[in-house]
């Protein structure tokens, strides 16, 4: 899996299990919301080290980008509460800012 796919499923993966434990405390589902949550939050970071990088800390940030895409769609597709133009603009400076990280030349300096 190339990064991108697995950044799209690792978002999706921790917005999934983070919106179970906002479930649980915020909107007063019962408890056993939490079991998938967290099976979800493992996929995430199982997923996100799949990512082929020399450092961690690099495909933590590009996975930032994507990161912020995914929790605007699931506003929209979830909540339902559409992005505005300042989310979608934030959104577009992100995304370029990842794609900046995952195929920016490297040099050895």
């Amino acid at each position: 899996m190339g990064p991108i796919p697995a950044y799209i499923v690792a978002a999706f993966a921790e917005i999934a299990g983070c919106f179970a434990f906002w479930a649980w405390l915020r909107l007063g589902k019962p408890v056993w919301w939490l079991a998938p949550g967290l099976a979800s939050l493992a996929l995430f970071a199982w997923v996100l080290t799949r990512v082929e990088a020399d450092f961690a800390g690099r495909a933590f940030a590009a996975y930032g980008g994507v990161y912020i895409l995914a929790s605007l769609a699931w506003m929209w597709a979830i909540e339902g509460a559409r992005p505005d133009r300042w989310d979608a603009l934030g959104a577009a400076i992100c995304i370029a800012g990842a794609m900046v990280i995952v195929w920016g030349p490297r040099g050895g300096a």
